[in-house]
């Protein structure tokens, strides 16, 4: 049973939150409601090696959060499919010559750790390791692509944006984002243990009983046990034979907890969670209906009498996200303006601000999104810029919201190598 105090109350705000109309800051519900600058420097764009439009837009030129005051303008967003306008790169504020010395950096510097075969490398990445077994879908990748759009507008395009490739484990963030919509709606309560909601002995045993929504999001539950054939121990990345900690104390990067994120959420949402993320987020923001969320063989479950596939949140056995640099990149959009879209709010501006908040001894990591705190991953970009990344930094969906900014690269040579493109993109732009 909901409690009535703090999720209903919460729900009311966000909901009025959505109409754009002031709200009212709410420190006893733990919720930070900072103020964002919705519209950046002005921004125009470029396409490398592709012909150019011009596009003129809108913005609210107070910086405040669109539909905040009368009058006031919404940030450009593109249209479904191919609408989606280009701008000159003079005219927003890049050096054309620097930012094609950013993207020729990227092709020349192509991932020589992700064959063109990401199944063939994950099998012999893996190969005699107990519990490793691909049980999930892989596929060809293409080569390196990517895209910059700047105030919403493509400033930049090269390589084959409409293919869909693997994207590892950038599908945390797109689980987060789902784990969103349901806090938005007052289905979980964060700090409540999830066996509350799934009663299922999933979260019965031991300290898995003190598991919350938090925890997991945060990489920081330690739960113990096996989902899809798959034990805890097959990602213990921090000591396979260490005594587990009290949830919320201690950080791992662990796909089977973040695969039992998925699981918990489609049994709270009682569908499968593709529907939920295409219906509330996907559809609305104008993406492809190529794009595929996939789980393993191994991972079917029955809800309601329907046999359902969770998903997963990355490639490490297969399965996950299938999906183009276009797509992408209009999420990453999306989480720039922090949840909002043409004048809707799709997610709450709270959650994205939760989100975003580091763990306090990870302070690179959020709900599963990377930081950029102290500039610890990439020393080229704002300590304020977060990223959803796969793969060793071989898929980017790079956010900087005080510039209005996002990226996504494909299949380049690592953090290193995504790091000198932001340094001489940024460069480009700050000149």
């Amino acid at each position: 049973m909901r409690r009535p105090d703090r999720t209903h109350v919460g729900l009311h705000l966000r909901a009025l939150a959505r109409t754009g109309l002031a709200v009212p800051t709410a420190p006893w519900l733990g919720w930070p409601m900072r103020s964002r600058v919705w519209c950046g420097r002005s921004g125009l764009g470029v396409a490398a090696a592709v012909s150019l439009s011009l596009v003129v837009g809108g913005c609210s030129p107070s910086g405040a959060p669109p539909g905040s005051a009368e009058g006031a303008a919404e940030p450009y967003v593109p249209g479904s499919g191919d609408d989606w306008a280009r701008r000159d790169p003079a005219a927003a504020g890049f050096d054309p010559v620097g930012l094609q010395a950013a993207l020729d950096y990227t092709l020349a510097h192509e991932t020589q750790q992700i064959p063109e075969d990401p199944g063939a490398y994950l099998r012999a990445r893996f190969a005699g390791i107990p519990d490793q077994e691909i049980v999930g879908r892989t596929a060809p990748r293409g080569g390196v692509n990517g895209i910059v759009v700047k105030d919403g507008y493509i400033v930049a395009e090269w390589g084959d944006t409409d293919r869909e490739d693997m994207t590892f484990s950038v599908a945390k963030s797109y689980l987060s984002t789902v784990t969103g919509l349901a806090w938005d709606d007052g289905m979980i309560s964060l700090d409540e243990p999830i066996g509350v909601s799934v009663d299922d002995g999933t979260f019965e045993r031991g300290h898995n009983a003190r598991i919350t929504w938090h925890h997991l999001l945060q990489q920081t539950s330690e739960w113990e046990g096996e989902l899809w054939g798959k034990p805890d121990r097959a990602d213990r990345r921090e000591g396979i034979d260490r005594t587990l900690q009290e949830p919320g104390t201690f950080w791992e990067y662990n796909d089977v907890r973040v695969n039992l994120m998925a699981y918990s959420l489609l049994h709270l949402f009682r569908r499968p969670l593709p529907d939920v993320l295409s219906d509330r987020v996907m559809e609305p923001i104008g993406a492809s209906d190529d794009w595929t969320w996939e789980g393993y063989e191994t991972s079917w479950t029955m809800v309601d009498g329907q046999r359902i596939q969770s998903v997963s949140g990355g490639g490490h056995w297969g399965g996950g996200f299938f999906i183009d640099t276009r797509d992408h990149a209009r999420f990453g959009l999306l989480a720039a303006r922090r949840g909002r879209w043409g004048g809707e709010q799709l997610v709450s501006t709270e959650w994205f601000d939760r989100a975003t908040s580091p763990v306090p001894f990870k302070p690179d990591y959020g709900y599963m999104w990377w930081l950029n705190t102290d500039r610890s991953l990439f020393p080229a970009a704002s300590e304020d810029a977060f990223f959803a990344l796969g793969a060793g930094s071989t898929n980017v969906i790079f956010v900087d919201p005080d510039r209005d900014l996002v990226t996504v690269t494909r299949w380049v040579d690592g953090t290193e190598h995504v790091n000198e493109f932001l340094r001489l993109l940024l460069a480009a732009l700050d000149e």
